[in-house]
């Protein structure tokens, strides 16, 4: 049978539908592609304002990746209600991070004008992991050149990794030992920390290209390598507990030591460049060391004694019937 003139033509309405779909594909694409870049103009927008306020840059990247976060996870940035619900529903996040998050959303609705009820979500802070100096030693030891040296500068300065990137060559007294730390994070204080002439050595080695020492590494980068080193140190060493160093492990070892070996709270603050002496409560620890935890060496001569000097040990008495000096540290 013919087809009747007044009945459409079955491949003109496939032809019309599939065209009809495409275009309808192209439209949603578009608006989605729209309303993602007015998303991420508008946190352009936010971290610029951030930086107008002066926040520090680390602040202003953890604000604007928890953000990020919260919309690939579905929530509105211009529904606080959304944010809540996404929160409430989160398993993964702990109570830090959430509230960290409350933190960053806040700050973008004070930016942007709204209003919102912030949920209370309390961080619990957990005793941070503090290791044998000989497992941090053993870790330098199995890194590369510019690793192994970042984490020498870490564990003898307690720099965060943040300040020891932007460190430059200027910032190192080579005549007296000592590193200035002349770009603080977190609105700390600008400092001064001795050093030892191993440290100063290992600085040298490195590549003088770039204004700064470690050269223009990003902390994204410097943490890749680290990683994977670390990863290969713990393996190769058959230490477990090497994986669980990270940078800032170097700074709560140092505030921890350096604590116990003084016993004063306010140079520990200054060393570490805190303004408020309750944040460095939370650096140092109660550590129970026990006696055998400590390494002793006897010395007769000023060559013996400048290496032990350092390599971190501390004069502990004088003995004059042998005419040695006794000198000690921790393991």
């Amino acid at each position: 049978l013919k087809r009747h003139a007044d009945l459409p033509n079955p491949r003109q309405v496939c032809a019309a539908l599939t065209r009809g779909t495409k275009n309808l594909t192209k439209v949603e694409t578009r608006q989605k592609w729209a309303a993602g870049a007015t998303t991420k103009g508008k946190l352009v927008d936010f971290a610029w304002q951030m930086k107008k306020d002066g926040l520090s840059e680390r602040t202003i990247y953890t604000y604007g990746k928890l953000l990020e976060w919260l919309i690939k996870k579905g929530a509105n940035l211009a529904d606080p209600e959304s944010i809540k619900e996404i929160l409430a529903l989160e398993e993964k996040w702990s109570q830090g991070t959430k509230h960290q998050a409350v933190q960053a959303y806040s700050k973008y609705v004070k930016v942007n004008g709204l209003e919102w009820r912030k949920p209370k979500y309390k961080p619990n802070r957990k005793k941070p992991f503090i290791p044998l100096e000989k497992e941090l030693d053993a870790l330098i030891a199995s890194c590369g050149r510019k690793t192994s040296t970042t984490l020498q500068l870490l564990k003898e300065t307690g720099m965060r990794i943040g300040e020891a990137l932007t460190l430059e060559w200027i910032d190192i007294d080579q005549e007296r030992n000592a590193i200035t730390v002349n770009h603080p994070e977190k609105n700390g204080e600008l400092r001064q920390i001795p050093v030892s002439g191993k440290l100063i050595a290992m600085l040298n080695r490195l590549p003088k290209k770039h204004k700064r020492v470690l050269g223009n590494i990003t902390r994204s980068g410097a943490g890749a390598s680290f990683y994977l080193q670390r990863k290969r140190a713990a393996a190769k060493l058959g230490n477990p507990r090497i994986r669980r160093i990270s940078f800032h492990t170097f700074r709560h070892w140092k505030a921890t030591m350096e604590y116990h070996r003084t016993k004063d709270i306010l140079y520990v603050m200054r060393l570490l460049g805190h303004k408020n002496i309750n944040t460095t409560l939370l650096y140092t620890q109660l550590v129970t060391f026990k006696s055998d935890e400590w390494i002793c060496k006897r010395v007769q001569t000023n060559e013996e004694e400048d290496a032990l000097i350092e390599a971190g040990f501390n004069l502990v008495r004088y003995d004059l019937e042998r005419k040695e000096a006794i000198y000690r540290k921790r393991k």
